[in-house]
């Protein structure tokens, strides 16, 4: 190892959690030297696949290691100690979305960065934002031409226990959907209202014990006067889904997808691969910032992701109360 070897702890053992292990452990002069579980036991097996650590709590962990960074990745329920615990020790974090199932609890992790470590540095992972093809809306896309943007992330039902518990995930809308409002605000501007009808179709039909609304649709209006709508749902089959995020406007159609992007204007149609690893960016412009304090490639930092887990609860107030939220 160099003397500039970044040493990085990782909170979760799940799926995201072995996404980032996998592109920290390919990555030079990176060490990941803690691993995190819900249990010490969860923690040392995972451990053991990168030559690391086991650990039971964040707190363990820092006071067994000098941490450059964690990576945050546990499920919408688990978040507020652990990015306390980070702040109070000055320890950077990237962490996963959503921020956690309200805006209370984010909100209260922002106050609490500002007081204590203003100058952190943090990283959310809305990857999308690092694809060539949203750099392409971007560029071409003005907030003030967009008329109306339709979006939808249709699904099936995840297998895990406490994305079907409302109280655990937040529901889908904040849970799974938010990857779209956050693409929304980074394309089209930041939202003024919010109006959301949520419904449980086929309530524990095929899912026992589940509390989530299954379809949902919700109209923002954006500080543009634009206004745009969308709708998910966990009712499909598993494997069949789909997901995007359109914009209508004087000069066109800009239709994304996951894969994709398909431009339609006059006489004109263009289809653009996205071939970029936004995990890949995302992770390389956290460890530059950490390395050099050049935050400038990061996308979406805790303070901007607050503002999409503002939106996405926003709409489950809306969907539960009847009425309008304004931001």
């Amino acid at each position: 190892m160099s003397a500039l070897t970044l040493r990085i702890g990782i909170v979760g053992t799940g799926g995201f959690a072995r996404k980032h292990a996998d592109l920290l452990a390919a990555t030079d002069d990176v060490e990941i030297v803690g691993i995190v579980g819900s249990s010490k036991n969860k923690g040392d097996v995972f451990a053991i696949q990168y030559d690391s650590l086991g650990y039971e709590s964040v707190s363990a962990m820092a006071d067994a290691q000098v941490l450059d960074a964690v990576y945050i990745c546990v499920p919408p329920m688990a978040h507020g100690e652990i990015e306390r615990e980070l702040i109070e020790r000055g320890i950077p974090f990237l962490v996963e979305k959503p921020l956690g199932t309200d805006a209370e609890v984010p909100q209260d992790i922002l106050g609490f960065m500002r007081l204590k470590s203003p100058d952190m540095i943090t990283s959310v992972g809305y990857h999308f934002r690092y694809q060539d093809n949203v750099e392409r809306l971007r560029e071409d896309l003005h907030p003030g031409r967009i008329g109306i943007a339709t979006g939808m992330w249709m699904g099936d039902m995840p297998e895990v226990s406490w994305w079907r518990k409302q109280e655990q995930s937040g529901g889908q809308f904040i849970e799974q959907t938010t990857h779209i409002v956050d693409l929304l605000r980074h394309v089209a501007g930041e939202v003024d209202e919010v109006h959301a009808v949520y419904a449980s179709r086929f309530p524990e039909e095929e899912w026992e014990n589940t509390n989530v609304h299954d379809i949902g649709t919700v109209t923002l209006k954006m500080k543009t006067g634009a206004v745009a709508t969308i709708s998910n749902t966990c009712v499909l089959p598993s494997g069949v889904g789909k997901a995007g995020l359109s914009f209508y406007t004087r000069e066109g159609l800009w239709e994304w997808t996951t894969g994709h992007l398909k431009v339609t204007k006059i006489n004109e149609e263009n289809v653009f691969a996205e071939e970029s690893n936004p995990y890949f960016r995302q992770t390389k412009a956290f460890l530059h910032a950490l390395r050099t304090g050049d935050r400038s490639g990061i996308l979406s930092d805790y303070a901007d992701a607050c503002k999409t887990q503002e939106v996405t609860f926003a709409a489950l107030q809306s969907a539960l109360s009847g009425r309008s939220i304004k931001l």
